[in-house]
């Protein structure tokens, strides 16, 4: 993207001044030895790469406002054979984004094609870091980047890669996330993909809106909007509720959900495209201290592998083969847009 340099650029020593991206290892706690990436947008927008896990992003900001329901466990090391029933559960940290897949999103099953725990397996797989690009406004490149590859691979297969770009733009409130999943094994493989956003406090609160629209058992096509309650004493414990919804998309095949608390002025939205991620779950989970409401962009709902099979709606992926998917994350403040974005819905 070419910019015209502003006046600004000339009173930078060092970009790190306005934003880019920082590298660490975490050194205390349950996180200890883990790979981050730190990302400063300039507008604001700050966010965590959790870069030995799969590149999820932990914590996110917006000026004083955190985005994310971060788990009591926060960030942990991968467990590569956390791989059975709900195991995947102990190492959940929540965050703004957890990929779950590649081959399996939903409950614990087995069947004659193999057993397969809670969500799949590639989230707790650390990447190799391919790049680092940091913007450089005195050149007009304002867009940074974090590019690394996660291996979920074994003889005898499958052997499925995801090559993750996660960027954003100094200056801009928005981050994106590029994927490509790539068959690198013999045979065809078993693809089920799901984006699990979690949005906490203070985003997420009483009397905040849910933003979403499609086919769904439970709500009116003409009523798209919900408001979160307060705690619920029936989600204490294992309490939830779900919804699946097929996504509803706009002329050029966009999908939009979010979450909009007028009390702070933010929206949250996310943006992807119905051909890649035809349905939306909505996690709902009110209970006291894990108040979190999920936006999980998906290739199928959580309904694992065996019942997509059986419904004929698996995707296979053949040798050498690549599926691409886009997700952008963005925030609003501005009322007036805002409101635009919800007459959308």
């Amino acid at each position: 993207m070419k910019h015209l340099k502003p006046i600004w650029s000339d009173k930078l020593s060092n970009v790190s001044q306005v934003g880019g991206i920082e590298t660490s290892v975490l050194d205390n706690g349950t996180g200890r030895g883990v790979r981050i990436a730190w990302f400063n947008t300039g507008s604001g927008l700050r966010f965590k790469v959790v870069i030995d896990r799969a590149m999820d992003i932990a914590d996110a900001f917006y000026n004083q406002f955190g985005l994310a329901w971060l788990n009591h466990p926060g960030i942990t090391p991968p467990q590569p054979f956390s791989h059975a029933g709900i195991e995947w559960l102990r190492t959940f940290g929540g965050g703004l984004m957890t990929t779950c897949g590649l081959s399996h999103v939903g409950g614990p099953e087995k069947d004659e094609y193999g057993e397969r725990g809670l969500h799949g397996l590639v989230s707790n797989i650390p990447a190799e870091i391919e790049s680092i690009i940091q913007p450089d406004p005195s050149s007009g490149k304002y867009e940074m980047s974090i590019t690394g590859v996660i291996k979920q691979t074994q003889i005898f297969g499958p052997s499925l890669e995801l090559r993750r770009t996660i960027s954003a733009i100094l200056g801009k409130s928005s981050i994106h996330i590029h994927d490509e999943i790539i068959n690198r094994g013999n045979q065809s493989a078993p693809h089920m993909l799901l984006y699990h956003c979690n949005l906490g406090w203070p985003l997420v609160d009483e009397g905040a809106k849910i933003l979403l629209k499609g086919k769904k058992p439970d709500l009116s096509e003409n009523n798209p909007i919900q408001s979160c309650p307060g705690t619920l004493e029936s989600h204490n414990g294992s309490g939830e509720d779900a919804i699946f919804v097929n996504t509803a998309s706009d002329i050029h095949g966009n999908c939009l959900s979010g979450i909009y608390n007028e009390d702070i002025g933010i929206a949250l939205v996310l943006k992807y495209k119905k051909d890649q991620l035809p349905y939306t779950t909505n996690w709902q989970h009110w209970s006291k201290g894990e108040y979190v409401c999920g936006l999980e962009p998906g290739t199928n709902p959580p309904i694992g592998q065996a019942k997509a099979r059986a419904e004929n709606k698996l995707i296979f992926i053949s040798p050498g083969e690549k599926k691409e998917y886009n997700l952008t994350f963005e925030l609003l403040d501005n009322e007036m847009n805002i409101k635009s974005l919800i007459n959308e819905l």
